[in-house]
């Protein structure tokens, strides 16, 4: 029984990594037509329409109390601050470059989660999300002294602490069905996206261009609502710090699906990078480590 379950959170694992890739490119397309925060808040907005039906479906009840408190903050921190800064971000940098600076969202995950008394520090998992973000970074070919836009980086950093804090706050809450955690936490964001979109004045219509739609469809249904309740599965049954490895995992999706549809050059270092950070990711996450080094997790 053990092992199957081990067997289901890895495939979790890997399909959140796999769907998860797309949302980069997914946003640059988005962001070409439509202002960020807006075309976030159309994004979140669908996908909590989509989650709640599913909820209806199935009957599910709302959390109440402190689980309602805590998947509201979820969402703002997840959804709400983290999209605003990582699509504001997006306007300007490169999909490759910005998954780069997102591969370290494992070793904020986990000095967050330390500092908070959740897990242990392990060295394996500093170790592990270097040697990873260094394959991010060999593959993307990212400069170090580039012509990179500060506050975009900066932005772009911002959206990798609130996803390692909210990362770490499911891990501290009454546990909540994946489902309806979403469900509230993207609704709670969404109103939260579209009253900044009203007060930086953007203009809200909806997409004219067939590339827009398809970003916006993948989006809503691969993007956020599989991408997200598969993720709060894996976050259930693993340390938060581990279960934040799929971002070291995305860049190669994302370059892939960067050369392919938005026509960036695919570095003849995916090759190079790759081993890093499949190397990175086993030593962090995926190498079996006995109980009890991660508190709370199985």
């Amino acid at each position: 029984m053990q092992r199957t379950e081990d067997r289901l959170t890895l495939a979790a694992f890997a399909t959140v990594s796999l769907l998860a890739g797309g949302n980069a490119v997914g946003i640059r397309f988005s962001d070409r037509e439509l202002d960020p925060l807006w075309g976030a808040a159309l994004r979140f907005g669908a996908a909590s329409l989509l989650l709640l039906a599913v909820m209806g479906i199935g009957r599910m009840s709302f959390p109440k109390g402190r689980a309602l408190a805590g998947a509201v903050l979820f969402g703002i921190l997840n959804f709400g601050v983290t999209s605003a800064l990582v699509y504001y971000a997006l306007v300007r940098l490169h999909a490759g470059f910005g998954q780069t600076v997102l591969s370290v969202t494992p070793l904020a995950t986990l000095l967050l989660a330390v500092a908070q008394g959740l897990e242990r520090f392990r060295v394996a998992a500093a170790v592990g999300t270097v040697l990873a973000t260094a394959g991010v970074a060999v593959i993307s070919r990212t400069p170090l002294g580039g012509d990179v836009p500060v506050g975009s980086f900066l932005a772009l950093l911002g959206g990798v602490c609130c996803f390692a804090q909210a990362t770490v706050l499911v891990r501290r809450l009454p546990r909540v069905h994946p489902v309806t955690m979403n469900a509230v936490g993207m609704s709670a964001a969404s109103v939260l996206l579209l009253a900044g979109s009203a007060a930086v004045g953007d203009t809200w219509h909806l997409p004219e261009r067939a590339a827009t739609w398809w970003a916006l469809a993948y989006m809503v249904v691969a993007g956020s609502v599989l991408t997200f309740v598969l993720y709060l599965y894996v976050v259930h049954r693993w340390s938060a710090s581990r279960a934040a490895y799929v971002f070291v995992v995305i860049p190669v999706v994302t370059i892939v699906l960067s050369a392919w549809l938005d026509h960036e050059p695919l570095p003849a270092s995916l090759l190079l990078g790759t081993p890093l950070i499949l190397v990175g990711v086993y030593v962090g996450a995926l190498r079996r480590r006995s109980r009890g080094t991660a508190r709370g997790e199985p």
